[in-house]
């Protein structure tokens, strides 16, 4: 089967901080999900160049003059972050190729024939750190509520999007498909806006010079969220006449990962711009929620804004990857903390996971272990091999609803009971009684230790490398074995053992 998953596209006017990565892994680890299922998958990320506040970026840094020169510098800094972090996107877009250009030109054209694109005037106020038109409504004592500060005030000719007239099309879509917005709190916003606040919105900025011109009319250029958000078509070949067959098999996509503060454009004006288009929408969006850091707003006036390489140099890109998923649950709202973050690395992962690994590979290595079966009938096997069942039961849900941590519960429930297990049978002792048994012990743990490398795999892709590695085995494994017949018991045979270095090495 096919799975298409994307990202939002992110504005270059900074490097990427912990919340901006936030979103590239939680797609990441669906992304490695679906491909140690089978799947084949299609992963976009990219970033957006043609926002106002980038070209304030540019002009800020001395390089008003040179944009895309300051605009191909930023986004090198963001891939090369995406790269340290192995993101396993299969593409990345920006929106200043051709091919985007192509296919934002296709879109608008398609539009403009349907009726829906008509010119007016636009008054009202604009906020270059939303890039968003913005109601007096919603001011709080004048000022952006978001950014806290004041928007421009603007009146100026734009071209404008007939949404409205798809507000009823846009309510029964959601009906029919109750699952289309994820989570249910955000679902609910959603209808309440389309019911109360959907509007015609302004398409086009006449006084800016940095972006797509519209199609036949180089005075005016495309408004940066209706060229934005087309990238999720553009990136599988959407205005490419030589791609259509990619684009027909890649759209509609499967799932567009957002942040909860772009859930109207991506909601409401992304399905009504479909419509408009003639496009299928895409399956579902699921909005995540926001973290604090220490119970602060993410701040440079602050200075708590915290970079994901610098977490990795102190502790691990898997460790940043296991906290965000472990301690904030999806969907909701969160909190970023050194202490919390100490505190899950070493209770979690160090005297966790890598004791649990490090505890049966050690043992294994100092008993002399050799390859024996354990069957999955009889006594300790029974209780193993339903304990592993139950998990990737759990594990399962938890991927198919979303929830991270429900699958990493799984994951532990699995070492939980090796541990105990261990603790029961002392395999040390046992050895000088019952060899034959105790090399059946060491048989059953290291077949759970097999099965939490694979259960790791998409959320711990380098310590999911590092346990098969000391069980003899390698990470292609996953492409030349369905993952049924990896989670059969014992159903894959072991190399040579060794322990390797620490997978996660305490901290003072």
């Amino acid at each position: 089967m096919k799975y298409y998953i994307t990202t939002p596209i992110y504005y270059i006017n900074d490097k990427p901080h912990i919340g901006s990565a936030y979103t590239p892994i939680a797609a990441d680890t669906l992304a490695r999900y679906h491909r140690l299922k089978g799947d084949e998958v299609f992963f976009l990320i990219g970033v957006d160049e043609n926002a106002q506040k980038n070209s304030d970026a540019a002009i800020a840094a001395g390089k008003g003059d040179a944009i895309q020169e300051y605009l191909d510098e930023q986004t090198a800094v963001w891939r090369a972050t995406w790269d340290a972090l192995d993101i396993s996107a299969t593409d990345f877009i920006r929106t200043t190729e051709n091919r985007h250009k192509k296919g934002v030109n296709e879109f608008w054209k398609r539009v403009k024939e349907k009726g829906d694109i008509y010119k007016g005037t636009y008054t009202g106020y604009y906020c270059v750190g939303c890039e968003a038109f913005i109601r007096e409504t919603d001011l709080v004592e004048g000022l952006c509520p978001d950014h806290k500060k004041k928007p421009e005030k603007i009146e100026e000719e734009n071209y404008f999007f007939k949404c409205s007239a798809y507000r009823g099309l846009l309510l029964k879509h959601i009906e029919k498909h109750p699952d289309f917005i994820q989570p249910q709190s955000r679902k609910n916003e959603i209808i309440q806006y389309i019911k109360d606040h959907f509007e015609d919105i302004s398409i086009s900025r006449q006084s800016l010079k940095w972006g797509i011109p519209v199609p036949g009319d180089p005075t005016h250029v495309v408004y940066v969220w209706f060229d934005a958000l087309i990238n999720y078509l553009t990136g599988v070949g959407f205005g490419d006449t030589e791609k259509g067959d990619v684009f027909e098999k890649w759209w509609p996509a499967d799932l567009h990962l957002v942040g909860k503060d772009i859930i109207k454009f991506h909601c409401a004006l992304w399905p009504a711009m479909l419509l408009s288009a003639g496009i299928p929408l895409p399956k579902h969006v699921f909005a995540h929620g926001f973290f604090t850091i220490n119970g602060q707003k993410m701040s440079k006036t602050i200075g708590n804004v915290v970079d994901p390489l610098d977490v990795v140099k102190e502790y691990s890109r898997d460790a940043l990857r296991y906290f965000v998923l472990r301690e904030i649950h999806f969907g909701a709202d969160g909190d970023f903390s050194q202490r919390r973050l100490k505190e899950r690395y070493s209770a979690d992962l160090a005297k966790g996971l890598g004791n649990f690994v490090s505890r049966v590979i050690t043992m294994a290595e100092n008993m002399n272990w050799s390859a024996c079966a354990v069957s999955p009938q009889d006594g300790d096997g029974m209780q193993a091999a339903e304990t592993i069942t139950e998990s990737w039961t759990k594990w399962e849900q938890g991927f198919l609803e979303y929830d991270f941590s429900l699958s990493l519960d799984a994951i532990w429930e699995v070492m939980s009971w090796g541990d105990w297990y261990i603790d029961m049978k002392k395999p040390w002792a046992l050895a000088k009684q019952n060899p034959s048994e105790a090399r059946e012990v060491l048989a059953l743990l290291l077949e759970l230790v097999r099965q939490v490398a694979g259960m790791t795999h998409p959320f711990l892709p380098d310590t999911s490398r590092a346990i098969l590695s000391s069980l003899g085995l390698k990470e292609d494994i996953f492409q030349k074995t369905p993952l049924n017949r990896y989670q059969v018991w014992q159903g894959i045979a072991l190399g040579n053992l060794h322990k390797g270095e620490a997978l996660f090495p305490q901290k003072n």
